[in-house]
């Protein structure tokens, strides 16, 4: 019966031990799921936009110039972005750490402008643009085309990201409105036409049907103020009201 006993506390043993090592290779897992800074935050949700920038492209300085005007706390924030671990003597406070995090993403973004219009960086963006992961033109006649994204200005805190389709050259919010709030300057006024200008196989032919309004099934005319007011300059337009306001007040 001892003997029993002593084999049955061997086997709880193992078991333990086997316990320990499946917890050891899940928090291994775990610790190779979690990855880089890079990887989480291009993994977060509503930043599917984003391709992983190379470490290499930012840890040369030249990449870099002028983005310490920019960005607030930079030596800590570009820190951040590559992993590397704070001093203990440079321990900031909770307010000045939520900064730092800010700024590290706003300091990823303009990286990431840069870096697409690289042709690393293209290729990148390639493949999410072949998988239209930047969603799809609402134009019916475009069927479906992917877009690109792109930027109003070059300068954060300006606009935010817009997609421009290839087919119609319309621009449009993103379809996501996690996507819609990002900003545009960290996709840059550039890419989506330096991308293509790069590959011009990947230009698509413009839409061959256009949209014909009709009333009763029958084409509205060309000099309807249907037409004429969509296509003059406001501008002209209020002036004009004005003046035949006037001329039917002096009448």
């Amino acid at each position: 019966d001892e003997d029993d006993d002593d084999e049955d506390e061997d086997d709880d043993d193992e078991d333990e031990d086997d316990d320990d090592e499946d917890e050891d290779s899940s928090e291994i897992s775990a610790s190779d799921e979690d990855g880089s800074w890079i990887a989480w935050f291009c993994g977060l949700r509503g930043n599917e936009f984003f391709c992983e920038v190379d470490e290499d492209y930012i840890q040369d300085d030249f990449n870099l110039t002028g983005l310490n005007g920019l960005v607030p706390y930079y030596d800590y924030a570009l820190d951040m972005v590559l992993d590397v671990e704070m001093p203990m003597e440079d321990t900031l406070t909770e307010e000045q750490q939520e900064i730092v995090e800010s700024a590290a993403e706003m300091l990823y973004g303009l990286i990431h402008a840069r870096y697409i219009v690289t042709n690393r960086g293209m290729h990148a963006m390639y493949e999410k643009y072949r998988s239209a992961s930047f969603g799809r033109c609402p134009h019916v006649f475009c069927q479906g085309q992917p877009v690109l994204p792109v930027g109003l200005s070059d300068l954060p805190r300006n606009y935010t990201v817009n997609v421009f389709c290839p087919r119609c050259h319309g621009l449009f919010f993103p379809k996501s409105t996690r996507q819609a709030n990002i900003d545009g300057a960290y996709f840059g006024t550039t890419f989506p036409h330096l991308y293509l200008m790069n590959h011009p196989d990947m230009i698509p032919v413009r839409p061959s049907q256009q949209y014909v309004p009709r009333v009763y099934g029958f084409k509205i005319h060309q000099s309807s103020l249907y037409f004429r007011n969509h296509e003059e300059d406001p501008d002209n337009r209020n002036r004009r009201v004005g003046r035949s306001r006037q001329g039917g007040g002096r009448r």
